[in-house]
């Protein structure tokens, strides 16, 4: 069910794109809550849901190739290759330049899935956001593993089985060879219903995930990689506020941080979680 402003939506979504579409019919017939403090709020949802699944598909055009950490590359002109196979951004350069050019040369990098996902969010937002407040917000820009930007405000629930377009969801490799380290698990895009990005792998079926990670056992496992219940999406409300033209969320909204969907959202470091 969707609530708007705690009413039911009644909305006529023909003219809406397809993706927009099945999101928003799959969460109106779902016996979860899914509140929205506007149309907006559920608008840009909906759009920054569909820049990143169309992130996912153009990093995985792009050539970029899947590295380890110790074997990281980048462009040099607009990043510094770290000790530790992190990209930090050259003073010279904004955060949206830097992004644009993993997509633009990508054959000039290399990177692991972690560090891959993080790209692909944050490209979807800046397709969504003013490029001022892009550049503003992620400032200083480290591309390195999970680690993130404090303002792209990360939220972690359970529930994959109720995952969406653009939700970011693992596949566990438990018994990896420690040869292989680097595939003890999959950091993945969902595109559509059982359709993944996974860097490194493609776009395929969770089937297809599984079946690559399971070539990276030790040998004689009998335990196969699978599906974590882990969800991961951007704060769609925060992020909201830096739409270009957007005055139907007002910023210091009380549900900003505290309420989403049908839970309570608590933040431990740069993560927060959703207790539904």
């Amino acid at each position: 069910m969707i609530l708007i402003g705690g009413q039911e939506a009644v909305v006529e979504t023909r003219t809406w794109p397809a993706l927009w579409q099945k999101v928003f019919i799959s969460k109106k017939s779902s016996p979860t809550e899914y509140r929205y403090v506007s149309l907006t709020h559920l608008q840009f949802e909906l759009k920054l849901r569909t820049a990143i699944v169309e992130a996912a598909k153009a990093l995985r055009r792009s050539g970029v190739q899947f590295e380890d950490f110790e074997h990281s590359h980048c462009n040099p002109q607009f990043w510094n290759l770290n000790r530790q196979g992190g990209f930090e951004l050259r003073e010279n350069i904004t955060p949206a330049d830097g992004i644009r050019d993993i997509f633009v040369n990508g054959p000039m990098y290399g990177f692991e899935c972690a560090t891959a996902i993080v790209i692909v969010l944050y490209k979807g937002v800046l397709e969504c956001i003013n490029e001022q407040d892009f550049n503003r917000l992620f400032a200083g820009l480290l591309l390195y593993d999970w680690h993130y930007d404090s303002d792209l405000r990360l939220i972690e629930k359970q529930g994959a089985s109720q995952a969406f377009p653009g939700d970011v969801l693992y596949f566990k490799n438990p018994e990896v060879n420690p040869a292989q380290i680097e595939w003890q698990g999959e950091n993945t895009i969902k595109i559509e219903e059982d359709l993944y990005y996974g860097h490194g792998i493609g776009i395929v079926s969770a089937r297809g995930i599984i079946d690559n990670l399971n070539r990276h056992r030790v040998p004689g496992s009998t335990v196969s990689a699978y599906l974590t219940d882990q969800v991961i999406y951007p704060d769609f409300l925060y992020l909201s506020r830096f739409e270009a033209g957007n005055a139907g969320v007002h910023p210091d909204t009380a549900q900003e941080d505290f309420m989403h969907e049908s839970g309570m959202v608590f933040r431990i470091g740069r993560r927060r979680y959703l207790l539904a």
